[in-house]
């Protein structure tokens, strides 16, 4: 039953009621054969008149075995994320485990600081497009249980969705349209994922015969959209290719808002397929991939016991044209003499 004042019982209340120690109520609770059987009988007695509940947690933590897991992902409101989120926590229910969720907003010293305060509370953690360095990321996965999603460390479990084919896959699909200059609108300065995409930019758009450039970093939000898109016009481009969904969308907004015509003028490609991808106007062109099924892996990649040799997982990922991409125009935009506010 609880106090006068509505406050819970405690293991203090159950020891002064009961006469013994904190100590002996917590063995009679937690480890019942080191107490002698009449004590044990009293004190959980006590404990049931009282109404006194213990913490599964708290018991768990000497072991490590607190059937919890965290996951950190850089944006909570990107819907990116959903995906992650919703397959990890499908995961963790499955293996009667419990999801904690953090949003590290796009900080590598929330991401570390997380984990440290969570150290013991957690059975282990799941950091999706972390901003870490691979030395803070190998530092804290020699102390801690660790997966990674959307970014990859040599050695670490990790689960990805393939951008090296699907970035492939983007620029041939402008080439194919006839573009010869791109933009590459990059996300954060510490993002693995921008690195990389612009490698394979790079490179695919050489073997193509593309003028490529990289612009930025800019936020990787709606609001980044705009600053991104005022950019591009600066550039003698015909198509953009933006760091993901809600920048592509910021992108489309700027553009109308200046006159330009997607697809007419300029051609825009996003990453990630976000809800709401296809409801902009024009509808996105994006790469697409199983991100619920990321959330999932990673999970299984904390507690899979595999060599960390076999622990990097790459899943398939798809264009997905939409409105916002056709035939290149005879000039950039940036380059025409029409003026714009």
């Amino acid at each position: 039953m609880a106090h006068s004042d509505g406050r819970r019982p405690t293991i203090y209340d159950v020891a002064r009621e009961a006469g013994v120690a904190t100590s002996t109520v917590s063995r009679a609770l937690a480890r019942p054969g080191r107490v002698n059987a009449r004590t044990r009988d009293h004190v959980l007695q006590v404990a049931e008149r009282l109404g006194y509940r213990t913490n599964p947690l708290a018991r768990a933590l000497p072991s490590g075995d607190t059937r919890t897991v965290a996951l950190f992902v850089a944006d909570i409101t990107n819907p990116h994320f959903f995906g992650i989120i919703r397959g990890a926590e499908q995961q963790t229910r499955a293996a009667g485990r419990t999801l904690i969720l953090g949003d590290t907003e796009e900080s590598p010293d929330l991401e570390s600081g997380n984990v440290e305060r969570l150290s013991g509370s957690v059975e282990g953690f799941v950091i999706a497009a972390s901003r870490m360095s691979d030395g803070q990321i190998r530092e804290l996965a020699s102390a801690h249980r660790l997966a990674l999603v959307s970014r990859r460390v040599d050695g670490l479990p990790s689960v990805t969705v393939d951008h090296e084919d699907g970035t492939r896959q983007i620029v041939e699909h402008l080439a194919s349209l006839g573009h010869t200059s791109v933009a590459y609108l990059a996300g954060p300065r510490r993002s693995w994922l921008a690195t990389e995409r612009w490698r394979v930019i790079r490179e695919t758009a050489d073997e193509l015969g593309v003028r490529a450039m990289r612009l930025g970093p800019f936020p990787p939000a709606v609001e980044g959209g705009a600053a991104a898109a005022d950019a591009t016009l600066t550039r003698d481009v015909t198509a953009a290719v933006a760091h993901n969904d809600l920048m592509a969308i910021g992108m489309l907004r700027r553009f109308a808002a200046r006159g330009v015509r997607v697809p007419g003028e300029l051609s825009v490609v996003g990453y990630d397929d976000i809800f709401g991808a296809d409801f902009c106007s024009p509808r996105l062109t994006t790469l697409a991939g199983q991100f619920d099924e990321a959330g999932r892996v990673a999970v299984d990649l904390l507690f899979d016991g595999r060599p960390r040799s076999a622990a990097e997982v790459v899943l398939p990922s798809h264009l997905v044209v939409r409105d916002s991409t056709g035939p290149a125009p005879r000039t950039a935009p940036g380059r025409t003499p029409a003026v714009r506010p």
